[in-house]
């Protein structure tokens, strides 16, 4: 009978000061056998072992021997255990970790083994709006959704006390210090900002969130943000700030249009022979376009007729 042992084993580096020994756990396979032969066999003995009591008559021998067959049999049927996919079973034989089962199928494994499940699937955890100051100290709120598996069921069930709200704690903090590292919005050029720069971001809580949730066997597959916004009391004051800054923003534009069309309409005019312009009527013409050019409002326009009248 062939013997089936785990391969999917996640090898972790061992973290120091993790269990009471001093010692990390790590997953590794456990010895287990496939169920289908082995129910055949527990059969076989329990049928031999009826067999043996029934036909013995009034020799003690084989009554003992039944006896002892069906009772091994019988204990035997303890030991069967079916895996889903994309799950787990943890084997603690006694207090003390035998293996981990995720290979999908139907085993057996020591009748006397515990056979913790544990789930293999990946998850979300969707975060509440968490109120923090950012490294501006403006207060903000900010939530995010991390997508997570168990990759090592030995750290995740031994080594932390509750894998899942272990999650959640190491999240929130991780969030926390993340929206304290950087501001809200980029004010200063070429600085990485909760608001211009997603990418960036999201990678920084990834890999903050990782190094955090390694100890507990837990893969962090993605995060984003969900929600980021100034905290409502100051949400006015900065919202005012940055209409001010686009109108600013416009305005620079617009008067960089008009300075290069006023350049080839002067440059234009001096081509040509149309008409000659002195100095004083320059500046005139120059301080005119300028003011049509960088307005808020259409010009209205004034037709000196002086000249028809000399």
């Amino acid at each position: 009978m062939d013997v089936i042992s785990n391969p999917d084993v996640a090898n972790q580096a061992v973290e120091p000061g993790l269990s009471a020994s001093g010692q990390a756990h790590e997953q590794r396979a456990a010895w287990v056998i496939p169920g289908l032969p082995t129910m055949v066999g527990a059969l076989a003995a329990l049928a031999l072992g009826i067999a043996l009591t029934a036909t013995a008559g009034s020799n003690s021998g084989p009554i003992v021997l039944g006896i002892i067959v069906i009772c091994v049999a019988g204990l035997s049927f303890g030991g069967f255990f079916v895996v889903p996919p994309n799950q787990a079973r943890v084997l603690i034989l006694f207090g003390r970790y035998i293996g981990s089962v995720t290979q999908a199928g139907w085993w057996w494994c020591n009748p006397f083994a515990k056979k913790q499940k544990v789930s293999l699937r990946v998850r979300n955890f969707q975060s509440e709006r968490v109120k923090v100051n950012d490294a501006s100290g403006n207060p903000i709120e900010i939530a995010a959704v991390v997508v997570w598996r168990i990759v090592d069921t030995a750290r995740a069930v031994f080594d932390v006390a509750e894998y899942e709200q272990f999650v959640t704690v190491q999240s929130e903090t991780s969030l926390r210090h993340l929206a304290s590292e950087y501001p809200y919005d980029d004010y200063k050029q070429d600085a990485i900002s909760l608001r211009a720069n997603a990418d960036e971001v999201r990678g920084s809580l990834q890999a903050e969130l990782q190094s955090r949730l390694r100890l507990a066997g837990i893969e962090i597959l993605e995060t984003r943000l969900t929600h980021l916004a100034y905290a409502p009391e100051i949400a006015e004051v900065m919202l005012r700030r940055q209409q001010a800054e686009a109108i600013l923003a416009a305005r620079k534009t617009m008067v960089q249009g008009a300075v290069s069309l006023v350049q080839m309409a002067v440059a234009q005019l001096a081509d040509s022979d149309l008409i000659e312009l002195d100095p004083e009527r320059k500046a005139t013409m120059v301080s005119n376009l300028m003011v049509v050019l960088s307005g808020d409002h259409s010009p209205t326009p004034v037709i000196n007729t002086g000249s028809l009248y000399t």
